[in-house]
């Protein structure tokens, strides 16, 4: 396993034992007030990059980190603002040091060294970072660590002339040491090195994160921000985003959250860090678009984990989109705040250097929605505002609306300011193709549609004008998979005047031979506007169409699931999570069932033909393996958005039975939910799953 996983996973495993006392938390403004004065100004904007860990794994090499840099120049990311080269950790030596006490570079993956490769980085217009540990190097439990050697190792890099230095903290956690502490003395040693070469300094703890124990406050990577601001150019706010090869976009969410709890520690210089860039690596490219909206508006540090040198066109214009850099890279260095209360859509805003505002419409949803907030709602005033969506560069004028149609895991992002001069084109939002009907049910709000072979569903697409203008003769068309048909239903408006919108129905008919799996439907809106003729705007719309439904009575973790999620790893078929066990609970073995950690989704099609369902739900007994920690999970089996079953709170000593009438339900959900330990030692089992149908 890599370097983070095995640590984390021997923290599981009771290795590490942290008992800290508490200390006073300092007031951020006297943090903030400091951090000027103590600090040279390295990066008074969010620094931008690529690292090896995600990409590379735990074992770097020189002829690799040559290949990035070459292609961070061919590429254009390098011109974007990607300008440092980051070696993560497994660099060193098995035994790190030399005799002398300097570290060393293994040479069976850095054959010359580190200080020719760093050369050859800058030869290239690129900036070098390394990385090490703030604790001593505990062998079996860390690969490098620094604790004891601070100015040493400080003045090593710098001679090797590196430009920034991460620096981790599990050798630390292993050895109890204070984080403010010993990052404030690394801090120190950086900033006092023999060369006197300014280098970036990421504070970097996230194995103390609630996900992975009970550690006290002020050791957490939640209390780095009442400290880092002072000594650090930027801090992780939270745990991995996600692991070696694997970054899923709930996780991208849960560590956008906690990163967005105290936007007052960041500014100029010093930005709050949520980790990496995950293009590929487990989200598609909607959710990957929206993960780099997010921490643009975030005034994160913009660090690229995946191989850069696989990625596609899509990928590459979404990591190099000027107007989501310049909000980024926005000289007030103001993080983005939530407007309004949290939930499935939210607003963030963020204030501009020129005065504009910076707003997403956020969809964390799993079907598509018209998302709106007020231009006063984020802070502007007037009645005419110029809209610029940063994603499509389309520029349009509102009257104080501001508003987008936004997919699921989507966002939304403008540059808002006051309009000027003549009146501009009206925001008009063009809807996304939504299913409403599949037969006569609705489909629950928030819900993914599915829908099968032979099934008539009812598709709508609003259209609203949030301009000052009024538009003409809206039209929809809709277009969908050879063999389908898309039927009008009713008759369009003459013209939608400011502040009003339109709902154009279809009914959509499916063959009964059409093809399991992803489909799109895709809506042509057009409408004319006085002196610019009709214009026209294309949204589409991801549909699955269901596997066939169970024809017999059948084992259900056998059957062809729709998808499936687990809150780390995958749902394992007739194992526990991770496959390295059977299904056991309190000692009792289970041949048939599906292991998942929470938060977990896995859905079924059963188009109607099932009558019940029994399974027998509890925690896996692998977490006794693991520590006295955490082990808990809520179930709840869901048909057709209708809660049928609701475990509790279930914790390793709890085993409960369950038999559910499936009469009538199409579409079910096996939901796992996290039992309010943050998702540690969370090892969920739906054991038996036998259908009748």
């Amino acid at each position: 396993m890599k370097r983070r996983l095995t640590v984390l996973l021997a923290l599981l495993a009771g290795l590490l034992v942290v008992q800290t006392p508490a200390r006073a938390v300092p007031p951020v403004d006297s943090v903030a007030a400091s951090a000027a004065a103590s600090q040279q100004v390295l990066s008074p904007t969010p620094y931008m990059g690529w690292n090896t860990y995600y990409a590379l794994g735990g074992d770097p090499t020189e002829a690799e980190v040559k290949s990035i840099a070459d292609f961070l120049v061919s590429s254009g990311l390098r011109d974007a603002g990607y300008q440092y080269v980051w070696i993560d950790g497994n660099w060193a030596a098995p035994t790190p040091r030399s005799s002398a006490g300097d570290l060393v570079a293994n040479p069976d993956q850095f054959p010359n060294g580190l200080k020719p490769l760093v050369d050859y980085i800058h030869s290239k217009g690129l900036k070098a970072g390394i990385y090490t540990d703030a604790g001593p190097y505990i062998p079996g439990k860390c690969g490098l660590g620094s604790h004891g050697y601070y100015q040493r190792d400080a003045n090593q890099f710098a001679a090797w002339k590196f430009d920034a230095v991460k620096v981790d903290y599990l050798c630390g956690i292993a050895a109890d040491l204070d984080p403010k502490t010993v990052y404030t003395e690394f801090a120190q040693a950086l900033r006092n090195n023999a060369s006197g070469r300014p280098m970036l300094f990421n504070l970097c703890n996230p194995v103390t994160s609630p996900d992975w124990g009970n550690y006290p406050e002020e050791q957490q990577s939640t209390y780095s921000w009442s400290y880092a601001p002072a000594i650090a150019q930027s801090w992780r706010t939270y745990t991995d985003v996600g692991f070696v090869g694997e970054i899923k976009f709930k996780d991208v969410l849960r560590n956008y959250d906690a990163n967005a709890r105290h936007p007052e520690a960041a500014g100029p210089g010093h930005f709050n860090d949520p980790d990496y860039l995950g293009p590929e690596l487990g989200m598609n490219d909607e959710e990957f678009r929206t993960q780099m909206t997010l921490w643009s508006v975030a005034a994160a540090p913009l660090v690229i984990g995946s191989d850069v040198r696989k990625l596609s066109k899509t990928s590459l214009d979404i990591l190099s989109d000027r107007d989501v850099l310049a909000i980024n890279q926005d000289a007030a260095g103001v993080q983005a705040v939530r407007v309004g209360p949290a939930g499935t859509t939210e607003t963030w805003v963020k204030r501009l250097a020129n005065g504009d505002r910076a707003v997403v419409l956020l969809n964390r949803g799993d079907s598509p929605a018209t998302l709106t907030t007020k231009a006063s709602s984020v802070g502007l005033s007037g009645d005419r505002f110029t809209l610029k969506n940063a994603w499509t560069n389309q520029v349009t004028e509102s009257a104080g609306t501001i508003s987008a149609a936004v997919p699921a895991h989507g966002a939304a992002l403008f540059r808002v300011g006051r309009a000027m001069g003549q009146p501009g084109v009206p925001h008009v939002v063009a809807g996304l193709p939504q299913v409403t009907k599949v037969g006569g049910d609705a489909v629950p709000a928030g819900i993914a549609p599915v829908v099968a072979g032979g099934d008539e569903a009812r598709v709508e697409v609003t259209v609203r004008n949030d301009g000052a203008r009024p538009v003409f003769s809206p039209r929809v068309e809709l277009a969908v998979p050879a063999g389908w048909t898309a039927r009008p239903v009713g008759k369009a408006p003459k013209l939608l005047t400011p502040s009003s919108s339109a709902t154009l129905a279809f009914t959509v008919t499916l063959p009964a031979t059409a093809t399991p799996g992803s489909s799109t439907l895709t809506a042509t809106t057009s409408y004319e506007m006085t002196g610019k003729g009709r214009l026209r705007q294309e949204t589409a719309t991801p549909l699955v169409v269901a596997p066939a439904p169970p024809d017999d009575d059948v084992v259900l973790s056998h059957h062809d699931w729709i998808s499936a999620t687990s809150g780390w790893m995958s749902p394992t078929v007739d194992r526990s999570v991770g496959g390295w066990t059977p299904i056991s609970m309190l000692g009792q073995e289970y041949p048939t069932g599906l292991g998942v950690a929470s938060p977990s989704t896995v859905r079924y099609y059963l188009g109607d033909r099932c009558t019940r369902l029994t399974t027998s739900v509890g925690i896996d007994d692998a977490v006794r393996n693991v520590g006295p920690e955490g082990g808990t999970s809520t179930f709840q089996v869901i048909g057709d958005g209708r809660v049928l079953f609701d475990s509790g709170v279930l914790g390793r000593d709890d085993v409960r039975q369950a038999d559910i009438d499936l009469s009538g339900v199409r579409v079910l959900d096996l939901v796992v939910g996290d039992g309010g330990d943050g998702g540690y030692n969370d090892r969920a089992n739906w054991a038996g799953l036998n259908a009748t149908c």
